[in-house]
């Protein structure tokens, strides 16, 4: 097991003699730190420099400026062997020309273990995996999950693995086996304890997984927190709107005397608001579907909207509310019966709200 800390840590695949204010960085003053034992999560939209940052952690890569440290030591520069770190990848890498057991003793084998004791550990890594009866088989028979198993197999089975790093290793699993091997993943870091950092741009994925998610775009930290953090407290709109299904719905609004003006509408703030938000200006209204008050009949400081689109999900619905060039999308419960291109009335409760400006929440 072991605490990654990763300290000042810049990259850029330019060329190193150039002047780094020309360069275009990967990642950018990066200060993350992944405490011990823990399955945490590495969250962002495709080219956030998600891979870049796993890269640097194994040790594929050598950062442009800053430190990698493992429970302290500074391992910047040290490879990938000498690190203690295994990284599953996001197509499984297994021997075909070698069966499970073989797959799974390979690193042991390596390390010159004596074959009793190489096998206590193969059963035991099995057993865990859920792979006993797979042993002599050919990786070539199995599904894509199962040969992840086996990738997952290699990393645990040494005793000096300090953490193991997973780069989207969902990717290429069928959707009926994905929750299976999610959960799997799962339980072997509860029972082994292991430091484990789940890489992914599915927030489901990372929410469900892990213990601690940290979110970058464009190359920057943007966020780290519990998943109910994220949710409850986003630090900004895009957190807001790329955690939860339906996101968070984000509305630009200049503060006025008379409180919220969007535009196309206007909405009342009490006063106790109104001072906490200070001057007059430009900012961002938060609200997630599921707290926006949604009924057929007016009540005040409701806005009127028209239901746009209807989606059924069972026991609740999904509208998305239009009034003029807005849009938002409402959770309603089947006893609201407004139909597509019917008037709807839309209520912003004040403790359910964020707002943010300049891309950072106030309130």
């Amino acid at each position: 097991m072991a605490k990654i800390e990763l300290e000042n840590i810049s990259h850029s695949y330019d060329p190193a003699d150039m002047p780094d204010e020309k360069k275009t960085f990967a990642v950018k003053d990066m200060n993350i730190c992944w405490e011990d034992g823990i399955a945490s999560a590495l969250l962002g939209p495709s080219g956030c420099g998600k891979t870049t940052l796993l890269n640097i952690i194994s040790g594929l890569l050598a950062p442009s400026h800053g430190r990698v440290l493992v429970d302290g030591k500074d391992v910047t520069f040290l490879s990938p062997r000498d690190r203690g770190i295994a990284q599953v990848f996001q197509f499984p890498v297994v021997y075909d020309t070698m069966n499970v057991y073989d797959n799974l003793a390979f690193p042991l084998r390596n390390e010159k273990r004596d074959e009793k004791e190489i096998r206590e550990k193969v059963l035991k890594v099995a057993e865990i995996l859920e792979l006993e009866d797979k042993l002599h088989t050919s990786p070539s028979a199995l599904y894509p999950a199962e040969k992840q198993k086996i990738s997952l197999g290699r990393g645990i089975i040494r005793e000096n693995t300090a953490a193991i790093l997973f780069d989207e290793p969902l990717t290429v699993i069928d959707p009926k086996r994905k929750w299976s091997l999610k959960r799997k993943l799962r339980n072997v870091q509860k029972v082994l304890r292991k430091t484990m950092i789940y890489v992914t741009h599915d927030q489901h994925e990372a929410l469900t997984f892990a213990d601690d998610v940290t979110v970058i775009k464009d190359g920057r930290l943007v966020q780290k927190g519990t998943p109910e953090d994220l949710h409850s407290e986003p630090a900004s709109p895009f957190v807001g709107y790329f955690i939860g299904s339906p996101g968070m719905n984000v509305l630009d609004f200049t503060l006025t005397e008379a409180g919220m003006d969007f535009g196309a509408f206007s909405v009342p703030l009490s006063p106790v608001l109104r001072d906490r938000l200070g001057s007059e200006g430009a900012f961002q209204l938060g609200v997630r579907p599921e707290f926006v008050q949604t009924g057929s009949e007016e009540r005040q400081g409701a806005v009127p909207f028209t239901v746009a689109i209807i989606e059924n999900n069972g026991a609740y619905r999904i509208f998305t509310l239009k009034n003029g060039d807005i849009r938002i999308k409402t959770r309603v419960s089947e006893d609201i019966l407004a139909q597509e291109g019917e008037q709807v009335w839309a209520f912003f409760p004040e403790d359910k709200v964020k707002v943010f400006k300049e891309n950072r929440k106030v309130y």
